[in-house]
């Protein structure tokens, strides 16, 4: 059964840990992110962006699918369906679909619309028991055609948002989607520690979880990040070992044209990252 991601995420920001949340793109994506956390007893979240959902055959099908894994596998520790960088309309249809949490990215908006959506979705979600999790300040990169250059969160601003009554606060620190540019400035611990003493227990987010060098995820656990968005690093992942295996002639030997083994080492790999990634994180065994 699905659950909001309040609860773990409130334990991850007192337990000084953080709960990855690793996007789905399709059937095999969802079976090894799912996998790996029954293994490691790790809370995890799936994130599904608007682009994917749509890929997936709309949020209906995805919440279906991971329903259905979740049974059929067997899964015991806490799994929450996140909505990633949606809109206030898609927010509404994740809702309607079964969602357990959704992301509102309002940062695009004067603060006062943003204020406003926000609200209206607290509404929602505190009637319907889901997680909400806002936007303060543009993560910079490409997310679904949406570029940023990594600006940075105004903790007065993070303030008021959070107030709203949100779960979860994300906020720009100099972080970006995708991968990180050689002349890349690295976080702003400043800045997020400013918006920590401002937020207090409210868990933050950190985007663009994929290529932050380890000490400085860390850090960000230290100053109050509760959750850790992780895609790109599991596509590259996926990719290599799929290019491998081609590259290595195995598809023609046999039934190596199989899909079930043409991407059995793709979702390999992906076990393998997220694995990698919980033991960061620090969210093993805290299911």
């Amino acid at each position: 059964m699905l659950v909001s991601a309040k609860e773990m995420l409130t334990k991850a920001k007192a337990g000084k840990y953080a709960v990855g949340q690793f996007n789905i793109n399709n059937l095999e994506w969802t079976k090894a992110i799912l996998l790996t956390a029954e293994e490691l007893k790790s809370p995890v979240i799936l994130g599904v962006s608007e682009g994917a959902g749509k890929y997936m055959c709309g949020y209906t099908t995805v919440v279906g699918m991971v329903n259905g894994m979740i049974n059929e596998l067997g899964i015991t520790v806490p799994v929450a369906l996140h909505l990633d960088h949606g809109s206030y309309e898609g927010a509404k249809k994740c809702i309607e679909a079964g969602f357990s949490s959704v992301m509102f990215d309002g940062s695009h908006y004067p603060i006062e619309e943003n204020i406003a959506k926000t609200k209206e979705l607290v509404k929602i979600c505190e009637e319907k028991g889901l997680s909400l999790e806002a936007e303060v300040g543009a993560i910079g990169g490409e997310e679904d055609g949406v570029i940023g250059s990594g600006e940075v969160a105004d903790p007065a601003e993070c303030k008021m948002i959070a107030d709203l009554g949100v779960t979860m606060l994300a906020a720009g620190i100099g972080n970006i989607h995708g991968k990180y540019p050689e002349n890349w400035a690295g976080l702003s611990f400043d800045t997020l520690d400013a918006i920590q003493q401002l937020t207090g227990t409210m868990p933050l987010v950190l985007h663009g979880g994929t290529g932050i060098p380890a000490d400085m995820i860390k850090k960000a656990i230290s100053l109050g990040v509760s959750k850790i968005n992780v895609n790109t690093e599991c596509q590259l992942a996926f990719a290599a070992a799929t290019r491998e295996y081609v590259e290595a002639g195995k598809d023609l030997s046999g039934k190596g044209f199989d899909p079930r083994k043409l991407l059995a080492p793709g979702f390999e790999a992906i076990k393998a990252t997220v694995k990698e990634k919980m033991e960061l994180f620090g969210s093993v065994g805290k299911a």
